[in-house]
């Protein structure tokens, strides 16, 4: 079958049998990704960071921690990178300072994230810790948007740099957050 009837017959059905579950098991596992990612705010990224995970991926959950790992190592690229730089001016250097903290504050909400996700189970616990796993990607991509706002009365390479590489960082984590939320959907599985 066309990947697109796949698609289309998904849609169908939870137009059909609002009353039952649907699940990423009634979709086929290579389709998983192209319908998780096509609503992300960034869908082609989600598409690419997340397409080596398809075949592995079976729930919506698999893709949240996918999603929340890609970020991780985005992140922690994007801070080693910012420890090479070098600014030129106070201000310069005390935009890159701030942003390498925030970045780390990043990296720890990410890693708590996983630690959720990985020990999320359904139960009288599930809310809290699916917010605890939201909050925590809201507040790394807060900590990367502010990184960048750091750099807005900056000019040069460095800040050309630095908005690049942590733009991109923020839209994975974008994307991480909203695979979260749509794992957190009641129709999703855990």
């Amino acid at each position: 079958m066309p990947k697109p009837f796949h698609l289309l017959l998904f849609l169908l059905a939870a137009l059909l049998f609002p009353g039952r579950t649907i699940t990423a098991s009634n979709v086929p596992k290579r389709d998983l990704v192209r319908t998780s990612c096509i609503h992300a705010s960034y869908p082609d990224i989600c598409l690419r960071s997340l397409s080596s995970y398809g075949g592995s991926a079976a729930t919506p959950r698999d893709l949240a921690l996918a999603g929340v790992r890609i970020s991780l190592g985005r992140v922690q690229k994007a801070s080693y990178f910012l420890s090479q730089l070098k600014g030129t001016g106070h201000r310069e250097k005390g935009a890159l300072s701030d942003c390498l903290e925030q970045m780390g504050d990043s990296i720890e909400e990410l890693r708590k994230t996983l630690v959720a996700l990985q020990g999320l189970r359904r139960g009288a616990d599930f809310r809290w810790q699916m917010s605890n796993a939201e909050t925590w990607v809201s507040a790394a991509l807060t900590n990367e948007e502010t990184c960048i706002d750091g750099f807005r009365e900056i000019n040069g390479r460095v800040r050309f740099d630095v908005k690049q590489r942590v733009t991109d960082v923020a839209r994975v984590t974008s994307n991480a957050l909203y695979l979260i939320n749509l794992a957190d959907e009641p129709r999703a599985s855990p």
